[in-house]
């Protein structure tokens, strides 16, 4: 006797995964989109990145492009990546569609703050790096240079510069959304970690020396926001920690609901 064919499972696994590439294909058309829209000002958005670096530039000195492609590639790859960052809303909306339904009541009230938070953390910490590290970082460079030395960067590195310190401190940001979640998993306590704090300082600075440039002023500014909001996270985890209620067999009743 042969078993049956399991095709409510099939069935089941082949609409995930039809819903999950129509959910991947509405992502990749809003960033298209949005880099359609957005590419006509490549050369404004450039401008507007490149900033913090042109005015501390000496008097008669300017960007320069080394390479034939570079005054096109450049703005080009950068507009591309901020209609990326431009289009997570609708990423985060497409991913949540997609994970909702399989969440309980309970995950869903944390999981969704979540989305929101992480996003917003992210973009806080790229607008920290604009507004605040790189007037400092620029300002230092182009000051400790010999007298005799014209500084003129290349756009196509100062461009692989900048979105490194982007991304790095937008990722650093999301320290406090990591703690939460590994508090609310069950996986560590908030007050094991407040007990690791040592630790977690040196470790701070350690990823601040391999994510940013060799200096010590941006290894700072960011190790010091990374341990800011690792305290923050601390606090978050022990709120949803103390939330938790023990009526585990009420929350798996909510399913679905």
């Amino acid at each position: 006797m042969t078993d049956a064919p399991d095709t409510d499972n099939e069935t089941t696994l082949v609409e995930h995964l039809i819903e999950l590439r129509n959910r991947l294909l509405r992502c990749l058309l809003g960033i298209g989109l949005l880099f359609g829209g957005m590419f006509p000002f490549a050369n404004q958005i450039y401008d507007y990145v490149s900033a913090p670096l042109r005015i501390y530039l000496p008097e008669g000195s300017s960007m320069i492009a080394t390479d034939v492609a570079a005054p096109f590639f450049a703005p080009f790859k950068l507009t591309f990546v901020a209609a990326i960052l431009g289009a997570m809303p609708v990423i985060l909306y497409q991913t949540w569609a997609f994970v909702a339904p399989g969440l309980y009541k309970r995950e869903r009230h944390i999981a969704l703050p979540l989305f929101v938070s992480s996003v917003l953390l992210f973009y806080g910490g790229m607008a920290f790096a604009y507004y605040l590290v790189f007037p400092l970082i620029f300002g230092f460079f182009t000051s400790v240079g010999p007298e005799h030395v014209a500084v003129m960067t290349d756009i196509t590195r100062y461009l692989d510069f900048v979105l490194k310190l982007f991304f790095a401190f937008g990722f650093a940001f999301e320290i406090p959304v990591a703690v939460v979640i590994l508090s609310w998993t069950g996986l560590v306590d908030p007050r094991s970690l407040a007990e690791k704090r040592p630790y977690v300082v040196v470790g701070c600075f350690t990823v601040g020396m391999l994510l940013t440039p060799p200096d010590v002023f941006s290894q700072t500014l960011l190790a010091v926001p990374m341990w800011m909001l690792f305290e923050l996270g601390i606090v978050c985890g022990r709120w949803i920690h103390r939330a938790e209620t023990p009526e585990e067999d009420a929350a798996v009743a909510d399913k679905g609901g």
